[in-house]
């Protein structure tokens, strides 16, 4: 059996301060891990649920909320991008995010390839002396990228070209994804080293995705006819279907990220229930303060709200805190959509950036907070919630910043190779016709 170098893949990072501060737990690392079959066959239920929520979950959901002309455009790209992490994951994605060697930003190219790899590899937990096997973290987390890169689809849906998407994709996944990743999750990440708090992928995935969602939909423009369109929903039973699917693939999500079938994946499970269980009454509760009634779009909104604010926070709070979160990001998230992006007037179609961009920054920021043991949290007494709060907006805002910048070089990149945009005429005919050949329905 080889030893990997100790990966880490979104947890209870905290777990490997303790590992290096004591002499004897380190020393117990050191000795070759043991691969444990149940912790194996947890993470392999939670790669598949990870899955589950990209096809067909994020890609009905999404799906559900464009126009009908559109229903198989929207689902084709969100596949077809999350086949493409895929393959760039196992080239240099991995070795990228969570290789030997590297620096701050990226690790080193040594698992190109995933040379060196093989089904007696092992990633070490967050407990010393058990591991699982690396090509079951290689799955784990390719799944992370596959879905962040779908995410961001949300915002440019209805207009983008296909190969747009995939080129944007391709250059975002490398000089975006990957990178943050490595900071946030890999032992010698930036982020990672200056403690910062992100269970599973508060930065990495819904700020990252959010941010990038509403750069690329500023730089390809407004849809025709929006915002003096009625522009809605061709199937709001499609959404309903995609959000159930997304709540039940999040506890893969968030549960798997303690690496382990244990107390902090069972504590990620409760927070991923309750907290997204209040998000998704408190948006109905927004709606109707506002004069609205309550709507199934808006529980689903809420829903997803929900979810993407405990993301960080699913194994690093208690579960009153987490339910304080998930109500907390909803309403915060309700305004952006329902009044911030009217004002400014961006068209950010499916609001990714509204809810996984605003979300994911309260949940970050907010975890700093519900990490503190006087709140429930599994901190430890002589946290300080001060000092923690700087740490976590200081990834929050390099995030953002990075983000920003990749996401221009990668839009521009793909409007220089492929026009970015489909036609007028194809725009107004759909989607499906214009760019597939094909129909959603056939009426």
């Amino acid at each position: 059996m080889t030893i990997s170098k100790k990966t880490i893949g979104g947890g209870a990072m905290l777990a490997l301060g303790a590992l290096a501060a004591s002499p004897a737990l380190a020393q117990a690392a050191a000795a070759a891990p043991t691969v444990n079959k149940g912790d194996t066959a947890w993470m392999m239920t939670s790669t598949v649920l990870v899955l589950m929520m990209i096809v067909p979950g994020l890609a009905l959901f999404y799906g559900g909320l464009t126009r009908a002309k559109n229903m198989l455009s929207t689902m084709t790209q969100i596949g077809a991008v999350a086949c493409l992490a895929m393959l760039i994951w196992v080239m240099y994605g991995y070795t990228m995010a969570f290789g030997d060697g590297g620096n701050d930003f990226i690790s080193g190219f040594g698992k190109a390839f995933l040379k060196g790899i093989t089904p007696d590899s092992v990633a070490a937990t967050f407990t010393a002396g058990v591991a699982i096997p690396e090509y079951v973290f290689v799955c784990f987390q390719m799944t992370f990228a596959a879905i962040t890169v779908a995410l961001v689809l949300g915002s440019v849906v209805e207009r983008m070209k296909f190969s747009a998407v995939m080129v944007f994709g391709a250059i975002w996944l490398t000089i975006v994804y990957f990178p943050i990743a490595h900071m946030v999750w890999a032992s010698g990440g930036l982020f990672f080293k200056m403690g910062a708090l992100d269970f599973a992928g508060g930065t990495v995935v819904h700020i990252n995705a959010g941010v990038s969602a509403l750069v690329a939909s500023l730089i390809l423009g407004k849809r025709i006819g929006y915002p003096t369109e009625r522009i809605v929903p061709h199937s709001l039973t499609m959404t309903g279907v995609g959000t159930g699917l997304l709540w039940v693939g999040w506890f893969g999500f968030n549960a798997g990220s303690a690496l382990e079938a244990n107390g902090s994946a069972a504590l990620a499970m409760i927070n991923t229930f309750v907290a997204t269980a209040a998000g998704g009454l408190f948006w109905m509760l927004a709606e109707r303060l506002n004069g609205h009634k309550g709507s199934a779009l808006g529980f689903c909104s809420g829903i997803v709200a929900g979810l993407v604010a405990v993301t960080p926070a699913a194994g690093n709070s208690g579960p009153f805190g987490a339910i304080v979160l998930g109500a907390v990001a909803s309403v915060i998230c309700f305004y952006a959509v329902s009044v911030l992006k009217p004002k400014l007037g961006y068209d950010d179609a499916l609001d990714a950036f509204g809810v996984h961009g605003i979300g994911g920054m309260i949940g970050a920021v907010g975890t700093a907070i519900v990490y503190a043991p006087s709140l429930g949290g599994p901190g430890k007494p002589d946290f300080a919630i001060g000092s923690q709060l700087t740490t976590q907006v200081i990834a929050v805002v390099t995030t953002i910043v990075w983000a920003t910048i990749g996401t221009v070089i990668a839009t521009y990149a793909a409007k220089a190779l492929t026009g970015l945009r489909v036609s007028a005429e194809v725009e107004r005919e759909g989607l499906d016709l214009g760019e597939h050949g094909e129909r959603a329905y056939n009426s």
